[in-house]
């Protein structure tokens, strides 16, 4: 038996690795939120003059748009919600963080929020590769 030279390079299954890991682990997120509820949130947009009501849409893009990236289903509208939900979230719980760096650490302060927004953005641009429930749309 032999090794082609591309026998492990597939766009597919890392773009598969890549729904699975943002979305998966956002989930998270929007699954707290649902139990716990947005009140937290709600205060800061209160405290920030906005309508507290806005949190539900942290709420829908944590757990709806990260289900929607796990299974595939227009990919790339769902990272939309989810990469501005990231710049929302950034702007309003880390924007005196932006230019720092965590000491216990020595990496960037907001690397996770970062994470989550570059990866939502890479599923922008590809879309969501083969295995997806929808493909071949431009919301895919």
């Amino acid at each position: 038996m032999t090794l082609e030279k591309d026998f492990l390079r597939s766009n597919d299954c890392g773009l598969l690795l890549l729904r699975l890991a943002i979305g998966g682990l956002m989930l998270f997120h929007g699954v707290h939120k649902l139990t716990a509820g947005v009140g937290f949130i709600g205060g800061m947009l209160t405290q920030m003059g906005l309508p507290s009501f806005i949190a539900y849409g942290a709420l829908a893009a944590e757990l709806v748009a990260s289900i929607m990236l796990i299974i595939g289903l227009w990919t790339r509208a769902a990272a939309v919600v989810f990469a501005g939900n990231m710049v929302v979230a950034i702007l309003m719980a880390h924007a005196g963080q932006i230019f720092s760096v965590d000491p216990m650490t020595g990496g960037w302060a907001i690397e996770l929020p970062m994470l989550y927004l570059l990866g939502a953005g890479v599923l922008c641009f590809t879309g969501a590769g083969k295995y997806a429930v929808t493909h071949g749309s431009v919301l895919d």
